[in-house]
């Protein structure tokens, strides 16, 4: 064997030629992989590729905003085909709900507006551009009818406008005014609302609604307006309730004083009976009527010794004097001033005197009329509205819950003392008075607790994890794929056209490959081997020379055989 071995050992250095000391590049290595591997790193990156352009898309497109909520199926219909023919996605979920991506909302909005989408339950209402076309021979009762459509269809529109309604219809009942003053109709109206989903109005909104539509119709008062929801609940609570005889503002101060006391009773025995064992109604009897009292009080003189004021003094003195009559014989000596009368004496008759005048009468009157100031009180009472007039409370306590020296647990009713007490602060927290009928009962009684078992479920099976799962399934696919490409298609592309850095400076001689104590020989004058790329390959070879050196040794004589041949 050293001698066949011998002879072409003298003419190999002349017929191997020296290995290239040039290591080669990484493009030439990935030319030099096989065919498979090859395809594998093709495909690993085509896939990789692929994910990221997924997981690219879904982050853009994930984040969809509302563009109009609330759509009648009409409406909806009209809006997603304009979508489809502008190519945007979308997408529809219950309750008239249609989602746009978010950086399109604002956009496509002002698109469809342009376009009279949506158009609502009022987008064919017609306003005062109806009165716009008249035709010829139009009578009188068509155009009032036309200016009561056109009236409406303004209305409508603008309680259309607010944010929280989403349709809305006007119907106005206007009678036609006749000569007759005695027998004119007032106008009425009636509004009926379609709310948004999830909005409700409050009082002042609908107030406005009200008032907004008397004001627009002449001679139409607040009280005939009549404003209705889509279920058909009337919001304008003109009248009283028929069931309790108040108003929505009665009621509602109603409840509000009941809710008021019954916190004051919840804040003040929960720190002594504990939470949940304690349970409390009030009801208050609320006066609202109205009542206004005048009356008006005269007091007396103080005393006779006390000096009244003189309000007034009037004093009136009148006098007549009436002339005596003439008397005696007329005639000339009638006009003559009458003589001292004297006596006849002896009793001798007087001569005849003439006539003279008689004795004449007078009378004075005199009037003094004195008005003295008199205390006058004048007091107007108005009764306030909404005066309590009788609380009843009523309170349940929990009993206790005792344990006894054994560990067992039993109810045990509250002590009656300490009932009693209870009853005395809650009279004082209700400012009670018995005068008026106030009651307050408090009891103790055990409470009825519905024994809730938890639920089985197992973790995965949770609905918050099944929510985030939902969420999450998508962008971890497209992970997953992408981490499989690299590591299962790429990364062993890539390992295997990177040679491993050589251990020493020089390359590895076929005895150092065989690693066998036996040196081959001629081993001095044959060139150095490169050493095998792989290091199985490698691990394999050391392993045959090991176990079967002779097979070795004749196969390299065969490859020298053949290449000096």
């Amino acid at each position: 064997m050293d001698n066949a071995l011998s002879a072409p050992a003298a003419t190999a250095p002349a017929m191997i030629a020296p290995a290239d000391d040039t290591p080669p590049t990484f493009v030439q290595r990935l030319n030099g992989l096989p065919l498979r591997s090859k395809l594998t790193m093709g495909a690993g990156l085509a896939a990789l590729a692929g994910a990221v352009l997924a997981i690219t898309l879904w982050s853009a497109q994930g984040d969809y905003r509302p563009l109009f909520t609330g759509l009648s199926d009409k409406d909806g219909g009209a809006v997603i085909g304009q979508l489809a023919a502008l190519q945007v996605p979308y997408k529809h979920e219950a309750g008239g709900t249609i989602l746009v991506p978010a950086g399109q909302v604002y956009e496509l909005r002002m698109k469809l507006a342009a376009q009279g989408l949506p158009k609502g339950g009022s987008g064919n209402t017609v306003g005062f551009e109806l009165l716009d076309k008249s035709s010829i021979g139009q009578t009188q009762f068509n155009e009032r009818l036309n200016f009561q459509r056109a009236l409406e269809g303004e209305l409508t529109r603008t309680i259309t406008a607010m944010s929280d309604v989403a349709d809305a219809r006007v119907h106005l009942a206007m009678p036609q005014q006749n000569g007759f003053f005695r027998e004119q109709q007032k106008p009425s109206a009636s509004v009926m609302l379609t709310l948004r989903g999830g909005r409700t109005l409050d009082r002042a909104q609908i107030a406005g609604i009200v008032h907004l539509v008397s004001s627009s119709v002449p001679e139409l008062h607040p009280k005939a307006v009549s404003v209705l929801d889509q279920t058909g609940a009337l919001l304008s609570q003109t009248g009283a309730d028929p069931a309790t005889g108040l108003d929505g503002q009665q009621l509602q101060y109603k409840q509000q004083i009941e809710a008021s006391y019954n916190k004051r009773i919840f804040e003040l025995l929960e720190p002594v009976v504990g939470r949940d064992n304690l349970r409390a109604t009030v009801t208050a009897d609320v006066d609202f009527s109205q009542t206004e009292a005048t009356a008006e009080e005269y007091r007396p003189n103080q005393g006779p010794n006390t000096q009244a004021a003189v309000r007034g003094s009037t004093t009136s003195e009148s006098t007549n004097a009436n002339a005596a009559p003439p008397t005696g014989v007329p005639g000339a000596a009638t006009n003559q001033p009458p003589v001292p009368a004297t006596a006849p004496i002896n009793g001798a008759s007087a001569p005849l005197q003439a006539a003279q005048g008689g004795a004449g009468t007078s009378s004075s009157r005199r009037d003094q009329t004195t008005n003295y100031e008199l205390d006058k009180t004048v007091r107007v009472t108005r009764g306030a509205v909404g005066n309590v007039k009788r609380l009843n409370a009523a309170i349940v306590v929990n009993h206790r819950a005792v344990t006894d020296a054994k560990g067992k647990t039993t109810q045990q009713p509250v002590p009656a003392d300490e009932v009693a007490r209870l009853t005395e602060l809650v009279k004082e927290a209700m400012g009670f008075n018995a005068e008026r009928g106030d009651s307050v009962k408090v009891i103790s009684a055990p409470f009825i607790v519905e024994k809730t078992e938890p639920a089985d479920a197992p973790f995965w099976k949770q609905p918050w994890l099944l929510d985030i799962a939902r969420s999450a399934i998508v962008p971890l696919a497209f992970v997953a794929i992408a981490l499989i490409a690299v590591f299962g298609m790429i990364r062993p592309a890539i390992k295997a056209a990177t040679a491993p850095p050589p251990a020493e400076d020089k390359p590895e001689s076929v005895d150092e490959v065989v690693d066998d104590a036996e040196l081959l020989p001629g081993a001095d004058g044959m060139p150095r081997l490169e050493a095998p790329l792989h290091n199985d390959k490698l691990d394999r070879a050391r392993a045959m020379a090991r176990e079967n050196p002779v097979a070795v040794a004749n196969i390299v004589r065969d490859w020298m055989d053949g290449q000096a041949a």
